[in-house]
This record gives C-alpha cells, sequence and structure tokens, in this order.
C-alpha cells in the first residue's frame, strides 16, 4: 500500500473532526446569544406622583419582543397595554403609566418570534406604598348655625289715667233709697214730717176745745 491513500484518510479525518468542532462551536455560541424568558425583567416604580411599570430586555441578540402588561384583580385581568421592544445588551427599558394601587399584581407576558412566548415570574407585585403621598386630613370645617330670630318686645303702653267717678246729686224731692242706699235729703224730708205731725196735734187740739166750748 502506498503512502498516499493513508495521508488522504488521515487528512479526510481530521477535517471530519475539525468541522464537528466548528458546528458545536458555533451552536453553542447560537444558544449563547438566543432570546430567554430570563433575560427579562419588570419593576413597579413612580415617576413623581405617576404610577409606571417598567420592563427591561436584555437580550443582547436585539430579537424583537412584544410585552403585554395585564392588571389582576379578583380573579379577572385587565389589559394594561402592549408595546414592542428590542433588547441590546446593556438592556432596553420600556414604560407603561400605570396608576398601580399599593399591594397589587400584575402579569407580564413576552412573546419574541418563536423562541418566547410566556410570563416574567415570578409576578409582579407592586409596592406597600403608592406614589401620592399621604395628605394630612383636615378637620371638618363647621357648618354656620342659622341664629334664631328672637321676637322683639314691643315697648308698653303706658296706662291711660282713670276719671274717678263723679257722684252726681240726686234731684230734691227724690226719694228711692233703695237705689242710692243713702241721701242727703234725710234730714230735710225729717224735718217736715216733724212741722206735720205737730201741726196736725195742733189743729186736733183746737177742734177738741171748740168742741168742748160749744158743750
Amino acid at each position: 500500500m502506498s503512502a498516499t491513500p493513508r495521508i488522504s484518510t488521515r487528512a479526510a479525518r481530521f477535517a471530519g473532526v475539525a468541522a464537528a468542532a466548528t458546528a458545536l462551536t458555533l451552536g453553542a455560541a447560537g444558544s449563547a446569544l438566543a432570546c430567554d424568558i430570563s433575560e427579562f425583567s419588570a419593576a413597579a416604580l413612580c415617576d413623581g406622583e405617576q404610577g409606571v411599570i417598567n420592563v427591561t430586555d436584555k437580550d443582547p441578540s436585539g430579537v424583537p419582543a412584544t410585552i403585554t402588561v395585564y392588571r389582576q384583580a379578583d380573579g379577572a385581568e385587565k389589559l394594561i397595554g402592549t408595546q414592542e421592544v428590542k433588547g441590546s445588551r446593556e438592556g432596553t427599558t420600556i414604560t407603561f403609566k400605570e396608576d398601580w394601587q399599593p399591594k397589587a399584581t400584575y402579569r407580564v407576558h413576552v412573546k419574541a418570534a418563536d423562541l418566547v412566548d410566556e410570563d416574567i415570574k415570578p409576578l409582579l407585585t407592586t409596592p406597600d406604598k403608592g406614589c401620592t403621598p399621604d395628605k394630612p386630613s383636615e378637620p371638618p370645617t363647621p357648618t354656620p348655625s342659622t341664629p334664631v330670630e328672637t321676637a322683639t318686645p314691643e315697648p308698653s303702653k303706658p296706662a291711660e289715667p282713670t276719671e274717678p267717678p263723679t257722684t252726681k246729686p240726686s234731684p230734691a224731692g227724690d226719694s228711692n233709697l233703695a237705689e242710692t242706699g243713702s241721701s242727703t235729703n234725710t234730714g230735710l224730708i225729717a224735718g217736715i214730717a216733724v212741722a206735720l205731725v205737730a201741726a196736725g196735734a195742733g189743729v186736733m187740739y183746737a177742734l177738741r176745745r171748740r168742741s168742748s166750748a160749744r158743750d
């Protein structure tokens, strides 16, 4: 057997081994550069008093990815928004404006070609304190009460002077004592009665004497 065939066989084997090694190296490098869910992260932060959710993509291969954020509450989900991101070795961050509440839960889903189609784990839980500072409660403003109107007493009128009752003298000769109770003419009447009685007695005496003288 000549040396030429042997050399050709060895050369072919060497070339095959080198090709296999190169394929393995390229495969490992490709796997290292492939997009992976571990290269994505999410955080709930504050931009001043505005709540935001930031999603960062650190995929060095730069595979475009679609990020979708959902808020979970009472067993249901609400879509917050969807954005596209192209990662980098340093990290590319996109922002979703969301006035999140403390201790709320969000699900962040990543879809990158045929390489990634899953959620970032664990689910995003917001901090215990919101972005808006707590304002001290103000005491309730007292409501002014309506003053009760009181009736102003009217000044009392001075009593009109009463005139003393006037006693009019009864006409002379009026002897109705039942109406007056007394009369200032009582003495006069009594005097006249006495005089009449005396006159009558005198007349009777004179008549008797004349009668005796005739006899």
